[in-house]
């Protein structure tokens, strides 16, 4: 196996095991960095939904305990991916989300569950596997991070580290008894180690002992070393500035391709853009709203939280329906959020349609049907969304954050004069701020002109891994002293 050996550990997979954007990053890199000439396999826990998939499978490592029963590390192949399995039953034989319970609460044992897939991932990392030694092991969020801590207090050889922050807000912090249970030196419970605010920070720790940090987009890099976006961690990040990179996410391009998705009615390129219009019917007949062309159809795909934004467009719908737009939504989270979409659907209809849940077809759909995609984030490390939506030649309007600042380019008038601009972006992320960036995605769609220069533009911006996945490997590269 020539190139370079990176292990990648990660709590969840796409299109195996998915709730969020870190299943589709950590299922897109590796068959992007193959022509980087870096070997990428990853590190996954055994769901049932992911062990049904898996195929070529051998036992490539085995526990007598780990975190309270036996488990096996199984390899093999799914998805066209390269995986490791942690076969553990009594950690991860339960049906659904991988870290709630039906009832929507947090596992009771999540500290136990992660703590024993970033202890496995650092054992391959000292070499346990025969045949794969990587030379970094990169982890993903908290659920991963804790491996840079087993690395570090290690003795002998070990890979250079890596910890990638897909969202700062969900951290992994539990209680000081938790500690006990690690099979860690007491040597790591400081303030330099694993101790959080009397408690014990898998992601805290991640960050302070990994060798390089990385998140996934420069404005969010600069963003969480501020008390207003660090979650209480922008000192340590500060600290650790001189390691801290922002590598923008891509997007599968093959997978997300209108002119081969075979989700849509009518497929179309930026060549052929005029046939997008039949998706825009299709999506309209879908979610009950009148079919019409010349109504400009605002769209949302997004998990339903404060942190999206969400809570800003629902007031919104009045004004934007009164001035004749449509609004379909595709998601699901905050009940309230739930309720009141719902109820604007129930109340308008026509005019508004509303899909609770997710359906990854449909999301399809949206982004090739919509006008605007709207993305209002109070925070938002990247976003894949207007990424999609860009693809697709959804124009999207976005609150002026991390990511989306970085892969959006307004459309004020130097941007539009110079043929550059891709999309509305609005700050702050307010009521005002919003209805105004709507206002003028509205006069945007009547001006044919600049509108379609805005979706061209959109479609042919690279939003593919080609370049981060270049990026990775040169930090890669950096870190295992070859480069």
């Amino acid at each position: 196996m020539s190139g370079l050996k990176v292990l990648s550990v990660a709590s969840e997979i796409f299109p195996l095991v998915k709730t969020g954007g870190l299943a589709d990053v950590t299922g897109a890199l590796p068959g992007a960095l193959k022509p980087e000439d870096v070997v990428m396999r990853t590190l996954v826990p055994a769901y049932p939904a992911l062990t049904a998939k898996l195929d070529e499978v051998s036992i490539a490592g085995e526990y007598s305990d780990l975190f309270g029963g036996p488990a096996r590390v199984l390899a093999g192949v799914a998805a066209g991916l390269d995986l490791f399995a942690i076969d553990a039953p009594h950690l991860y034989d339960r049906p659904g989300n991988p870290y709630l319970r039906p009832d929507g609460l947090d596992w009771p044992d999540n500290a136990h569950r992660f703590a024993a897939l970033a202890r496995v991932g650092a054992d391959i990392g000292l070499g346990a596997i025969g045949g794969f030694q990587p030379e970094v092991v990169h982890a993903h969020d908290w659920q991963a991070a804790l491996a840079a801590a087993y690395l570090h207090f290690a003795s002998g050889f070990r890979p250079a580290t890596m910890v990638t922050i897909h969202n700062l807000a969900f951290q992994g912090h539990f209680p000081l008894s938790t500690f006990a249970d690690l099979g860690l030196p007491e040597r790591a419970l400081t303030i330099d180690g694993v101790e959080y605010f009397g408690g014990v920070g898998y992601l805290k720790a991640g960050l302070r002992l990994a060798d390089s940090i990385t998140t996934v987009s420069p404005t969010y890099a600069r963003e969480i070393m501020t008390p207003e976006f660090g979650m209480a961690l922008d000192g340590l990040l500060r600290s650790r500035a001189s390691v801290v990179h922002g590598i923008l996410n891509g997007i599968d391009d093959a997978v997300w391709n209108p002119a081969a998705d075979a989700a849509l009615p009518q497929n179309y390129s930026a060549l052929r853009i005029d046939m997008r219009a039949r998706n825009k019917t299709a999506l309209q007949s879908k979610l009950g709203l009148t079919p019409s062309p010349d109504r400009p159809l605002f769209a949302v795909v997004s998990r339903l939280s404060q942190q999206k934004g969400l809570d800003l467009m629902l007031p919104a719908l009045t004004e934007l329906v009164a001035k004749g737009g449509q609004f379909a939504l595709l998601g699901s989270g905050e009940r309230a959020l739930e309720e009141g979409f719902a109820q604007a659907a129930a109340t308008r209809a026509g005019s508004i349609g509303c899909v609770l849940g997710y359906d990854e077809r449909l999301a399809h759909l949206f982004q090739a049907g919509a006008d605007f995609i709207v993305v209002p984030s109070r925070f938002e490390p990247c976003g894949l969304t207007q990424l999609c939506a860009l693809r697709y030649g959804a124009t999207p309007i976005v609150s002026h954050v991390g990511g989306l600042a970085d892969t959006v380019i307004d459309a004020n008038d130097a941007a539009t004069a110079a043929g550059v601009a891709t999309g509305v972006q609005f700050s702050p992320t307010s009521d005002e701020a919003l209805s105004y960036a709507l206002n003028r995605a509205r006069e945007l769609f009547h001006d044919r002109a600049t509108m379609r220069r805005l979706r061209l533009n959109g479609m042919r911006a690279d939003v593919s891994w080609r370049g981060p996945a270049r990026r990775y490997a040169a930090l890669y590269r950096s870190l295992a002293g070859t480069a």
